[in-house]
């Protein structure tokens, strides 16, 4: 895609999410995928952990082996292992920028 191409689909998508109806259903499904994160976190709180100390480690080989699907422009970061999605049966889960526990259900638009 092109730059001219990215900016008009990046106007498109500022117009459509500028919608109110759009931002509570945003909203709505934010508070759907708190709920489920919160719900995971006493079985899944291991992950984290090893994530934050492979980051005060610098451990490279501790990073890679976690789920790429960062969806950071979303401020979230999945701290499960690659490939959870089937060995685990776990959606993404991990922290969203406030560090707090979330969830979610299918591939933010930078994972297509």
């Amino acid at each position: 895609m092109n730059s001219r191409a990215f900016a008009q689909a990046e106007d498109v998508i500022a117009f459509v999410t500028s919608d109110l109806q759009v931002q509570e259903a945003g909203a709505r499904i934010e508070a759907s995928e708190t709920e489920l994160g919160l719900g995971l976190r006493t079985r899944l709180q291991s992950f984290p952990d090893r994530h934050d100390q492979a980051v005060r480690d610098g451990d490279a080989t501790g990073l890679t082996g976690s789920c790429p699907g960062k969806h950071g422009r979303w401020g979230r970061i999945c701290v499960l292992p690659d490939g959870h999605e089937t060995s685990m049966e776990e959606p993404p889960w991990g922290r969203n920028s406030g560090g707090r526990p979330i969830a979610w259900v299918g591939s933010a638009p930078e994972d297509w």
